[in-house]
């Protein structure tokens, strides 16, 4: 009888902990509450170019390659605050050898722990006010990381080497980069 009783619970913990994997997988986890508090950011890639009317990239006489590196703090309710620094083609950014503090941002974390971020440069810092940076975003390991691909880049001044486009009026960019957030923990606390 006590073998009976256990093969039920086993059976039943068993089912539960199924119907629980399909809830969460259907319903999915994550929100805008999954991000909360700083993460570290390191940022790579390059700057290709600006993108016509045509919808093509027209490069710069060089595509510049881009280091950064970023605290952003999340609210929990879909804003977060930036400072970053980060080299462009070997020079810092704006000629500014500090943390620029000027940004601000709004992102969504979806159910199914996709989402995206907009970052918004103000005015003050060492990249002219209006420059904005869109990411699509992945949040892993139970909310502490996330992985980041730039969809779309805005300037506010350039031209291609061809002469072809420039900017403005034509001022989004062509960049290959992405960022890596990992959740900044200060003595084992989240």
């Amino acid at each position: 009888m006590k073998i009976r009783k256990l093969g039920i619970a086993s059976a039943t913990a068993v089912a539960l902990l199924s119907l629980s994997g399909a809830a969460q997988a259907g319903g999915g986890h994550c929100s805008n509450e999954t991000l909360r508090g700083s993460f570290g950011f390191i940022g790579h890639g390059e700057i290709l170019g600006l993108i016509g009317p045509d919808g093509k990239v027209h490069p710069y006489a060089a595509p510049s390659i881009l280091d950064d590196v970023a605290l952003v703090t999340f609210d929990g309710v879909g804003h977060f605050t930036r400072t970053d620094f980060g080299v462009i083609a070997g020079l810092p950014k704006g000629g500014q050898v500090t943390f620029n503090p000027s940004q601000i941002g709004a992102y969504t974390v979806n159910a199914d722990c996709t989402g995206t971020m907009k970052i918004i440069y103000t005015a003050g810092g060492a990249v002219p006010a209006g420059v904005e940076t869109d990411l699509n975003i992945v949040v892993a390991a139970d909310g502490t990381l996330i992985e980041s691909v730039v969809y779309r880049a805005v300037t506010v001044a350039g031209a291609s080497a061809d002469g072809k486009v420039m900017c403005p009026p034509h001022c989004e960019q062509g960049v290959q980069e992405s960022f890596e957030g990992k959740k900044v923990v200060i003595y084992g606390y989240r």
